[in-house]
């Protein structure tokens, strides 16, 4: 389980993440993170969206469940007071495990490519 320090639940939060940060997708999954400038000092915050398209409410808390424990594996390696936003598309709901989890881990790496400072 997600621990709630790093759980997003205020939905300011999830609409900043998705229109102002960085975006990368896969076939089962879109991945938004945002990093607000320096003064924060909030742990990193994780978010789900996972949508009636999924699948009926079973399958959604299925696909739900996979990605916060996948997710919680990769809190640590993201920056400071970020917030991360994965949104399940309708091909989650047939995806497995492994393959949530690896197109989790393509996604972050992309995102997270982008958001790098660039060295001086």
């Amino acid at each position: 389980m997600l621990p709630s320090a790093h759980r997003l639940v205020d939905a300011d939060s999830f609409r900043v993440a998705a229109r102002a940060g960085e975006r990368a997708g896969s076939r089962t999954l879109v991945v938004h993170l945002w990093t607000p400038g320096p003064g924060h000092d909030d742990p990193p915050r994780v978010g789900f969206v996972v949508s009636k398209a999924v699948g009926d409410a079973v399958t959604r808390n299925r696909v739900k469940r996979r990605l916060r424990h996948l997710a919680r594996e990769h809190v640590s390696s993201l920056p400071g007071s970020a917030v991360l936003v994965v949104r399940a598309l309708p091909a989650a709901a047939g995806a497995s495990y492994d393959v949530l989890g690896a197109d989790l881990a393509h996604g972050l790496r992309k995102v997270l490519a982008r958001t790098a400072p660039v060295p001086a």
